[in-house]
């Protein structure tokens, strides 16, 4: 496969992976915007900027972090490169450059939500309820990617396509706990506590991930658990480990398609080597906001390694 094409199935799915954590994000903030402030209490929708690394344009843009910019920001601004408006806009452009790489169904599902959306920009903002976006945004992404699941013929393209997905995933599960647990909580004597509770659950449910870790763990919802369920355990879709390991899959059947080993798939598998090696007592005597931060460096370097072995002939 030309790695211009290939970049473009990449970028795709990075894209409509970070436009459903962009919603997500939102839903965040608005569930924590319902509980009671308190003196001390940090602006949770200024945190969730600084958690999606918008804050900088966000701040040459306005001159306070309130609620409703915030929303038009993070969703319709096509000044912010990592809006849901701008990421679905440039998947439908990489996904209009390589439309004989997709199926119909997939072209079609990325359009539709496309064309949906530039309807919404038209609607008069009084008339958006935010969880009508948020819905809006995280059933468009499934749909994208069931259509992708059942659609696309399992080769190369199909590899670049799910890479995307994985990668985005992986970054965008570490900063969702990250901005919990650095960011959101406001002093650490608050660890423990109603809020603690309550913002660690909001967390499981902005990953429609509440259901199933009480099938996985039962009773209370606890950090530990968390951390344990969204980083190491890989029954989780979006756990760390869970991303590694699809990661560490594609590659392997990349080099198995194009019959030469690869560095790429080598640095996966470090990275899911360690992952596998860590407990949760690890995690946390290491401290969750700087393992979290490592990971995400880790990450990003993975996705260089990538783009310099695959992707690196054509401009995103």
């Amino acid at each position: 496969m030309l790695s211009r094409t290939a970049d473009n199935l990449y970028w795709i799915a990075r894209y409509m992976e970070r436009a459903e954590t962009m919603a997500r994000l939102l839903e965040v903030g608005a569930r924590m915007s319902l509980l009671p402030s308190a003196h001390g209490y940090r602006n949770e929708w200024d945190s969730l900027l600084q958690a999606s690394g918008t804050a900088g344009g966000f701040a040459q843009k306005y001159r306070h972090a309130q609620q409703r910019d915030i929303e038009s920001y993070l969703f319709f601004d096509l000044d912010n490169p990592s809006s849901v408006a701008s990421c679905i806009g440039r998947a439908r452009e990489n996904a209009r450059i390589v439309r004989t790489a997709l199926t119909a169904q997939v072209w079609d599902a990325i359009n539709t939500a496309y064309q949906e959306l530039r309807a919404l920009e038209k609607t008069p903002r009084e008339r958006l309820e935010l969880s009508r976006l948020i819905d809006w945004t995280m059933n468009k992404a499934a749909i994208i990617r069931g259509s992708i699941d059942t659609t696309q013929l399992r080769n190369d393209g199909w590899d670049f396509l799910n890479l995307g997905y994985y990668l985005e995933r992986s970054d965008n599960t570490a900063r969702l706990m990250d901005v919990k647990y650095y960011v959101l909580l406001p002093r650490v004597e608050f660890v423990g506590s109603g809020m603690d509770n309550y913002q660690w659950a909001t967390l499981l449910r902005a990953t429609s991930a509440h259901r199933a870790f009480h099938w996985a763990y039962g009773g209370e919802v606890t950090a530990r658990k968390i951390a344990d369920f969204l980083i190491l355990n890989p029954q989780c879709p979006r756990s760390l480990t869970s991303c590694m390991d699809g990661i560490c899959g594609h590659l392997k059947r990349l080099e198995k398609a194009y019959g030469r080993p690869s560095r790429p798939r080598e640095v996966a598998e470090k990275l899911a080597a360690e992952l596998e090696a860590l407990s949760v007592e690890d995690i946390i005597e290491e401290g969750l906001h700087e393992f979290l931060s490592r990971f995400i460096l880790e990450a990003a370097n993975l996705s260089g390694v990538i783009f310099e072995s695959y992707l690196s002939g054509d401009v995103r």
